[in-house]
């Protein structure tokens, strides 16, 4: 939200509250002399205390700014760092899992054959028996 047109809704409608009040109630010319004194020192006061606001605001604004372009980077290469070295660290294992797929893989291959020699063979007595 910007500034500028928050304080000029907020300055306007003061403004226009006071004057509404103003010519809303009756008093005599002394009494709305010192009313209108009043409302406008209150006034005052309320504007420079969202002067103040909006300044402290702004000052945060830009520290969490600030921080946040000084942390981010360092955030980002930390956890390349990580990732990489996480990577590094899971390597030998990848490699030894890989190895182990393939002896398995070489395993149920020569299961498959045995399997496939023994059934050809349970099958080629049998065809010398029909002969």
């Amino acid at each position: 939200m910007k500034a500028k047109p928050f304080l000029l809704g907020l300055t306007t409608g003061i403004i226009g509250g006071t004057i509404a009040v103003l010519f809303s109630t009756p008093q005599s010319g002394q009494q709305l002399r010192a009313s209108v004194k009043q409302n406008v020192d209150q006034t005052k006061g309320m504007l420079l205390d969202v002067k103040q606001q909006v300044g402290t605001v702004k000052q945060s604004v830009n520290t969490l700014t600030n921080e946040v372009k000084n942390n981010i980077p360092q955030i980002i290469n930390d956890l390349k760092q990580t990732i990489t070295t996480f990577t590094e660290e899971i390597e030998p294992t990848k490699n030894n899992l890989q190895q182990e797929l393939d002896a398995l893989q070489n395993s149920i291959s020569e299961i498959e054959k045995n399997i496939a020699q023994i059934t050809e063979n349970k099958k080629k007595p049998q065809e010398k028996v029909s002969d």
